[in-house]
């Protein structure tokens, strides 16, 4: 399905090389999300540091990097703009708790249920988004009027020979060495020719940016990535009913968005390496991690696609992958913020214009043409719903497509024969799945006032699915038995069978010949 990166086992050397090239990819868009939730920006690098330390250790899936993300602050705007953030803190941790919960019930698992055109539509439209979020770093802070202009001159011709140089390093040093992960090249190789060469007044930095979210009152000595590790703190919210039903709505929200995302992730992931994640272990390790955060300062979070990518990329696939990530964020918090200030930005979108190239699935164009268009509606339903909406209800949308269509089609697919055995006896033979969506059919079918005395309804090449067709079989017997004839129904399953108890001697039992289904029960999540 997808051709990002090849399959093989990681090691320590590649682990440790591609967690520091996520390290430098996590700190502006941590800073970022912190700004789009309305936190300073150490509360969401310790979101990044925390969430992608604990479920690095304990998660269901390797080489998966988690932090701040964009689907989350979004929903945190309000509630911050309106309650504060010692709201926020709260609220993240009844989300973890919700999660916990969750995957205690094993609904990790369900990730499964997820149609291929709903996960092909969903890595688009995430390919998308990413590159969309890359266009904000080419604009600046105009400082007198206070809004973000595009850059325009010798600076954005700057901006645009950089990216293109990184994305080519990034292309082009694996054919010749695989001893560095090219990202993290990359991002070295440009801040030190951002330092060298004369052009480097006009290169735009980490720090830039951060110049340029931050209010224009403030100092530019105030502005910096440097802080403390974080500290043990209660949000302070009184255990109260009216401040519950405030945290509720939100945490359940955050919590559904953040397994979604993750779980999606991981899928993505498995593909990649060709091995398989544990659903409901990285659900409760995202729980924890989000009570830790709530306890400590920070805004919370879930997996990250794009940094996953890079780290899968750079040929990160163990634990170590993650938590040298994680460290080597928090050692940036401590003591290397200035260096990461002169990063330049051209540097990071570079990296990320590479991870929307290997993210998009551009097998879909031949896809298009070939897969039947139910499929090709969903993807691109998906798509669009996850480039104007968000990832999680994309989802949802696309498999709630998924399975109107899925039942159309078969409601179509129901055929019912007619043999006559003799004059007193008349058979249907019904062929395909009865269900709600093909129950009409079903009843449209037969000919009470016409039939002979005795009818026989034979199931053996069908299957009754729900209790709409229980219903539809119920009624049916009725409409006979209302004419004064007999109906006989055959080769019904056991536990159809005694769903059809109230019709008596209605129903003629094969025991050799009765199929009988048993439902099948995951116990690998």
């Amino acid at each position: 399905m997808f051709f990002l990166s090849k399959k093989k086992r990681g090691n320590i050397k590649d682990d440790i090389l591609s967690g520091l090239t996520v390290a430098l990819a996590l700190v502006p868009e941590a800073v970022a999300f912190s700004f789009v939730a309305g936190v300073t920006p150490l509360v969401g690098l310790y979101a990044a540091a925390i969430v992608g330390l604990i479920t690095s250790i304990f998660g269901g899936r390797p080489g998966m990097i988690s932090g701040a993300t964009g689907a989350l602050a979004v929903v945190m705007t309000s509630l911050v703009a309106t309650h504060g953030i010692e709201y926020l803190f709260a609220t993240v941790v009844l989300m973890g708790i919700i999660q916990i919960t969750l995957g205690l019930l094993r609904i990790g698992k369900f990730v499964r249920l997820i149609p291929h055109p709903v996960m092909l539509g969903f890595v688009n439209g995430l390919a998308i988004i990413i590159f969309m979020a890359q266009l904000g770093q080419f604009k600046t802070l105009n400082m007198a009027t206070g809004a973000m202009e595009w850059l325009s001159g010798s600076n954005l011709i700057v901006m645009l020979i950089m990216v293109l140089f990184t994305m080519c390093i990034i292309q082009f040093l694996p054919k010749l060495t695989k001893a560095v992960p090219a990202s993290l090249a990359a991002i070295v190789g440009i801040t030190l020719l951002s330092q060298f060469l004369p052009f480097g007044e006009d290169v735009r930095t980490v720090w830039n940016q951060l110049r340029d979210m931050t209010s224009t009152s403030v100092p530019d000595s105030a502005i910096t990535l440097k802080g403390s590790l974080p500290s043990f703190h209660i949000p302070n919210v009184a255990l109260t009913w009216d401040n519950f039903k405030i945290i509720l709505p939100y945490s359940v929200i955050l919590a559904c968005i953040g397994l979604i995302e993750s779980l999606m992730t991981l899928t993505l992931v498995d593909e990649l390496t060709g091995t398989r994640g544990r659903s409901n272990k990285e659900c409760m390790a995202q729980g924890a991690a989000n009570i830790t955060c709530g306890f400590f300062g920070a805004m919370g979070g879930c997996a990250m696609i794009g940094q996953s990518m890079i780290n899968v990329r750079a040929g990160g696939r163990g634990r170590l992958s993650g938590i040298t990530a994680a460290v080597a964020l928090i050692a940036i918090i401590l003591v290397a913020a200035p260096l990461i200030e002169k990063i330049p930005l051209a540097a990071l979108v570079g990296v990320m214009f590479m991870v929307v190239i290997g993210t998009f699935e551009w097998a879909t164009f031949q896809i298009i043409r070939k897969a039947p268009k139910s499929d090709v509606f969903v993807m691109v339903l998906v798509t669009v719903v996850t480039v104007f909406t968000d990832l999680a209800i994309a989802v949802g949308v696309g498999i709630i497509a998924t399975a109107l269509l899925f039942a159309w089609q078969h409601a179509k697919e129901i055929v019912i024969t007619v043999v006559e055995e003799d004059k007193r006896h008349r058979r249907y033979d019904v062929n395909g799945a009865l269900f709600f969506a093909s129950t009409t059919s079903f009843r449209e079918a037969f000919d009470p006032i016409n039939d002979p005395d005795n009818v026989i309804i034979d199931f053996l090449n069908s299957r009754v699915c729900d209790h709409s067709a229980v219903e539809a079989i119920h009624a049916l017997a009725e409409r006979y038995r209302s004419v004064g004839k007999n109906i006989h129904l055959r080769h019904l399953s056991v536990e159809c069978s005694a769903l059809l108890k109230q019709m008596g001697d209605l129903v003629e039992v094969n025991v050799l010949e009765d199929p009988d289904y048993h439902l099948a029960l995951d116990k690998l999540a």
